[in-house]
């Protein structure tokens, strides 16, 4: 790689986004923070981090959903560090599974809004993948304070434990553990799932406490005589196996996994993985450290792609659209990538960068339809601020084009996976497959921004109607007054473009090293070929 000056700028801007990152991360780890941990650990209980982390293979790759989830939400409330629920994926006995595990140092496990969300996107993710998914359980409950955005809605709390009905009906493996508490409505979602587990004086499981018992029935009662281990076990028949502490549930529960019958697999092709030729950090020079900077996205493939090689499809037409076939990990990928330099068209015309022309959403259509009839699962990597503007692509029909790639992506039935690289802007975001559009998953760089429009471009609309507003009101701006403003409202804006707002939304499944981008793929494509694709693929009405 030719080293330049703003190379090494660039580098140094990335690493230190990559820094911040780590930072992130070790932060959210810590969940409640090491008082909270050390209680945990002097009842004899695990944290979910070295839960989960024992249950899955030792030295076995991992990825974490939503580690970011509720992040900077819920200050108020004293924080909810990853949404007060820990969710990798993962390997146990060799078998792909999907662990889900309540913090119980993030107020005693309770339910946030935003816990509800991270649940159901585990859940989402084991649904569509049929991946069996382990829930290990510690939790008071939901968050009273919030109980109206996470109780009634559809989305919310019930829809949880109507999941666990639809995939047991559909075959997909659930083993629940008691590991602390496990009360009211939340009672229900180990019971609803396959098998049961217990464990013997830290685990216990009931529709109401000793509490709440005398004040309703006045019936005075312990809570290990009212709903413990030996409780369940040996009288109620709730719970399938008493464990004498977490090690002996989760042993148990590897014991279960590993006697799992083979799965039906949808196909996907998959031969030798090769690393790239070309050295993925790289990645970190070639970025530039403004958004509103040109580089060339081919440059970003051959550092994410097998031996660095792709065979590129329809190479000299709607060039600010790169659609290529390649290996990433082994598995065959159809790749969809905005690129980012200025292009020159045959007519000696230049198009934008990371704008989507006429030409470029033709091309990404009859590519992702190409896709599906050859079953290649898609990779799309993002860095586009929208679809061109103007007389001329309007009268080219833009919409229309700009439709056509939407539907495609609609209606694609092959898993599809996106990578936030850059800008993620307006409609782009859609036709890009957005969270709006069901990638299997959807993860962000450090450099990523995602919102209607750039910070710069959004506070000078906004400058506009908030100046008109105050000088209705009779008040007169100074130029001085104008650069306040601007820089407020951007502020406020940039914080909303951020990669870890969006995280804390879960609008994507994380943010994450651009270094693990070639794992996050292949675990996910391992995980969709669990799922036999069920219908063809079918555009429906197009106007072309």
């Amino acid at each position: 790689m030719h080293m330049d000056i703003n190379f090494n700028k660039n580098e140094d801007h990335n690493k230190l986004l990559l820094s911040e990152l780590k930072k992130k991360q070790a932060k959210v780890n810590l969940g409640g923070g090491k008082r909270k941990i050390e209680k945990l650990h002097s009842k004899g209980k695990m944290t979910a981090r070295e839960r989960i982390d024992y249950v899955l293979d030792t030295k076995s790759k991992a990825i974490e959903i939503a580690t970011f989830a509720g992040d900077d939400m819920y200050e108020a409330h004293g924080g909810c560090p990853s949404g007060g629920v820990v969710v990798k994926i993962g390997y146990i006995k060799g078998k792909q599974c999907i662990v889900v595990a309540n913090d119980a140092t993030v107020k005693a496990g309770a339910w946030f809004p935003i816990t509800g969300k991270k649940n159901l996107r585990a859940q989402e993710i084991a649904i569509e993948n049929k991946l069996p998914i382990i829930y290990l359980v510690d939790s008071a409950g939901v968050y009273l304070p919030l109980q109206d955005e996470i109780f009634p809605d559809k989305e919310h709390f019930g829809r949880i434990f109507r999941n666990n009905a639809i995939m047991s009906s559909m075959g997909i493996t659930q083993i629940s553990a008691v590991m602390g508490s496990c009360v009211a409505g939340g009672a229900y979602l180990p019971i609803m799932s396959d098998e049961a587990l217990i464990v013997d004086k830290t685990g216990s499981i009931f529709l109401a406490g000793s509490y709440l018992v005398k004040a309703a029935i006045g019936e005075l009662i312990d809570n290990e005589t009212l709903g413990g281990a030996t409780t369940h076990c040996e009288i109620s028949g709730v719970t399938d196996y008493k464990a004498k502490d977490d090690k002996d549930a989760l042993d148990t529960i590897k014991n279960i996994i590993d006697k799992i019958g083979d799965y039906d697999k949808a196909g996907f092709n998959r031969n030798e993985a090769h690393k790239p030729k070309e050295n993925p950090k790289d990645i970190f020079g070639i970025l530039p450290k403004s958004r509103a900077d040109q580089y060339d996205m081919y440059e970003i493939i051959k550092r994410l792609v097998d031996n660095s090689e792709f065979d590129e499809y329809k190479a000299g037409y709607g060039q600010t659209i790169i659609t290529a076939y390649a290996r990433i990990d082994g598995w065959a990928v159809g790749i969809v990538a905005n690129q980012r330099k200025l292009v020159k068209t045959k007519q000696g015309e230049m198009q934008f960068g990371g704008v989507i022309y006429n030409d470029s959403a033709d091309k990404a259509t009859r590519f992702i339809a190409n896709c599906n009839q050859k079953k290649i699962p898609l990779v799309f990597l993002q860095d586009v601020t929208g679809f061109m503007v103007g007389s001329k692509s309007e009268h080219s029909g833009i919409i229309k084009d700009g439709a056509k790639m939407v539907n495609a992506v609609s209606n694609s039935v092959v898993p599809k996976f996106t990578i936030i690289i850059g800008n993620s802007y307006g409609a782009g975001n859609y036709a890009m497959c957005g969270k709006a559009y069901d990638p299997r998953l959807i993860v962000a760089w450090p450099s990523a921004e995602l919102a209607v429009m750039s910070g710069k471009s959004a506070a000078k609309v906004l400058l506009q109607i908030e100046k008109a507003s105050l000088e209705k009101q009779g008040e007169k701006i100074t130029p001085e007054k104008e650069a306040e403003l601007f820089n407020k409202i951007k502020d406020r804006y940039d914080k909303q473009v951020s990669p870890y707002y969006a995280a804390s939304r879960i609008w994507t499944d994380g943010v994450i090293n651009p270094l693990e981008t070639r794992t996050w793929i292949s675990m996910g494509i391992e995980a969709a070929n669990h799922a036999p694709i069920e219908k063809p693929f079918n555009l429906g009405i197009l106007q072309v």
